[in-house]
């Protein structure tokens, strides 16, 4: 689905949505945690997590948009938790569909579902959210995307400062 968007059927031919560009630097914050775009010449995501669980610890990963790549590099990068969470998460209804599958579950030293599908999956996994996120828009604007520490309350947010 990821694939199809910013794109239209027009007479059965598949078209560009937009060629929107962000002009202008945008941001978003709470705390330490922040999402930015800025203009650029390509579609550039980078995105860092910091998790005080030695499991997952400090992560950075970037990666220019690219259909081929993005298949092979990000979409099967799996969600993942905290042990600790799960339960927690499971009562408030939010992981219905999750499975030891489709996520990856640790503890605070050791992941429980080895093995990894990349050393660096769970920053990986954050560009997807963030991807999947920009794509509420129904085009992912051009520009380099930088997040630390965010999650999908800032990736929202920073769709609406887009969509202005």
């Amino acid at each position: 689905a990821i694939a199809t968007v910013g794109r239209q059927i027009v007479d059965g031919q598949s078209q560009e949505f937009s060629d929107f560009q962000i002009t202008q630097p945008l941001s978003v914050q709470q705390g330490d945690g922040f999402v930015a775009a800025f203009p650029a010449s390509e579609t550039r995501f980078t995105y860092g997590i910091d998790f005080s669980v030695p499991a997952i610890g400090n992560q950075w990963y970037s990666y220019t948009a690219n259909p081929e790549i993005f298949a092979k590099e990000i979409a099967p990068a799996r969600t993942f938790t905290l042990k600790e969470q799960v339960e927690q998460l499971r009562q408030a209804g939010l992981i219905k569909g999750g499975s030891l599958d489709n996520a990856i579950v640790c503890d605070n030293h050791q992941w429980l579902n080895p093995p990894l599908r990349y050393a660096n999956e769970p920053v990986r996994h954050k560009i997807l959210d963030l991807v999947g996120d920009l794509s509420l828009l129904g085009f992912i604007p051009q520009a380099h995307y930088l997040a630390y520490k965010a999650g999908h309350h800032l990736h929202v947010q920073l769709v609406q400062e887009i969509s202005k």
